[in-house]
């Protein structure tokens, strides 16, 4: 199992930006196909964006499209998650998510879960 740790997470205007990190360890991070969910209070966890193990394809809720841009560095051992042009709907908590068989666009298809990291966008 990889073990996966989020950061970057607080309290930002609507309209504003902030950068969610995800450093994975306890196995190699390049055998992880990696995604971001969310889940808001009440409501199911859903899929914000994965992300090809090597990087080179990318996916995004119809939510984000144009507003959120997912990368990894392989190196590192961390996946980002940058959210520009904030929106109060987009309060919630943001999970990493790992999975080594398949690209994590849906809770099913994820092997490992990040603890979670608190997203509020005030209006």
């Amino acid at each position: 199992q990889v073990q996966l740790v989020e950061s970057g997470g607080g309290l930002v205007q609507a309209g504003g930006s902030l950068t969610l990190s995800c450093a994975a360890s306890g196995r190699p991070f390049s055998d992880y196909a990696m995604g971001w969910f969310r889940q808001a209070p009440g409501k199911e966890r859903e899929f914000v964006s994965a992300i090809t193990w090597s990087g080179g394809s990318t996916y995004y809720s119809d939510s984000v499209k144009g507003r959120f841009t997912i990368s990894r560095n392989n190196a590192k051992n961390t996946v980002w998650l940058q959210m520009n042009s904030l929106k109060p709907e987009d309060t919630a908590v943001y999970y990493c998510a790992g999975s080594a068989l398949v690209v994590p666009t849906a809770t099913p298809a994820v092997n490992n879960w990040g603890q979670g990291t608190q997203v509020t966008v005030s209006s």
